[in-house]
């Protein structure tokens, strides 16, 4: 069962979309707080943070695009624990 993503079992769940976004977020705050320190070792960390950041925004993108796959089906029914609009319960 899915613990974070909107399911008919769990209504109040986070888009895939919204969770991606605040890893990324919570990347960029943590990324800001090395941003002077001058060590190879924090370098490499932030060099990996962008690179990090540049694929979340395109996993980003890609959810936003499933969610409009999805919005095509109608409206969801998850959180009246109807039917799936795509694939078995």
């Amino acid at each position: 069962m899915t613990r974070f993503l909107v399911t008919a079992e769990n209504p109040s769940g986070w888009k895939l979309e919204d969770i991606l976004t605040e890893i990324q977020n919570d990347i960029i705050r943590r990324s800001g707080k090395i941003l002077d320190d001058p060590r190879p070792e924090a370098r490499a960390v932030l060099h990996n943070n962008i690179e990090i950041m540049g694929l979340m925004t395109q996993c980003i993108e890609r959810a936003k695009d499933s969610t409009r796959v999805l919005a095509s089906l109608g409206p969801s029914r998850a959180e009246k624990g109807g039917p799936p609009r795509i694939g078995t319960a």
